[in-house]
């Protein structure tokens, strides 16, 4: 009995994949529960055309739909069954300074 108890609070403490690291949820619009993830700030450049994902190369112009500002400040990119390679969903980026 203890042990049902301890695995079942366990799973109340773990972050579902639908949740960033720091908890604030992805939009259903960009995340199936698989699709999104927190990634270094390396992961992304910025150009004159864009915000560049460096593992595909995919370029999203600045007023691109799929970009959407991060509630916590960090990377995070949804690609396609969260795949490495896969084509962008959405991509959370840190809010720009003034």
């Amino acid at each position: 009995m203890r042990l049902f108890f301890l695995f079942f609070a366990g799973l109340s403490t773990t972050a579902f994949a639908h949740d960033a690291p720091s908890g604030w949820q992805y939009p259903t619009a960009c995340c199936s529960n698989l699709d999104c993830r927190q990634v270094a700030g390396t992961a992304i450049s910025e150009r004159p055309q864009g915000y560049i994902v460096n593992a595909t190369g995919e370029v999203l112009p600045y007023a691109d739909s799929r970009v959407r500002i991060s509630p916590d400040g960090a990377y995070h990119w949804c690609s396609a069954a969260g795949k490495a390679y896969g084509k962008t969903i959405c991509l959370f980026v840190p809010p720009r300074a003034y």
